[in-house]
């Protein structure tokens, strides 16, 4: 199974998932430290089968595609335009809200979550043209500190 990585790159923080193409899945999805992005994906690409590296281009896009170039794999730089803005619908679609919280609206439930790594799934499925779907019960919000 190849699989590819798709990051959303910021200045302090960055969002990554990690999906697997012919099955339209997310095996990985998490938002890290920028300065830890390197260590991350070098073992990532020690233990997974990684076809290429999508990379939104804002914010250190430049810098990070510079960083990962030890990787040996294709690196695409592709549009991000307004992802982030997207990522809020896109959370609500992995994630509905159910019961009575239905009723509450929706932006109390996004309030203070990071999205980073919805970011870095919107820019992947923008660039392959497919939505992609959970593997399993993935926390977009967690943190590699």
């Amino acid at each position: 199974m190849l699989k590819i990585i798709s990051i959303d790159p910021g200045k302090f923080k960055c969002g990554l998932i990690l999906a697997e193409i012919s099955e339209k899945k997310i095996y990985e999805a998490i938002i890290l430290k920028s300065e830890l992005l390197e260590d991350y994906v070098r073992n990532l690409n020690t233990v997974e089968d990684i076809s290429k590296i999508i990379i939104g281009n804002g914010t250190t896009s430049r810098a990070i595609r510079e960083k990962l170039v030890f990787c040996n794999k294709e690196i695409i730089t592709f549009e991000e335009k307004n992802t982030t803005y997207r990522a809020k619908e896109r959370y609500f679609e992995l994630f509905p809200i159910k019961g009575l919280k239905f009723l509450i609206p929706k932006e109390v439930f996004i309030l203070n979550k990071n999205l980073d790594a919805v970011s870095a799934l919107i820019i992947l499925e923008d660039y392959c043209k497919m939505k992609f779907t959970l593997n399993q019960n993935i926390d977009f919000k967690t943190w590699l500190k």
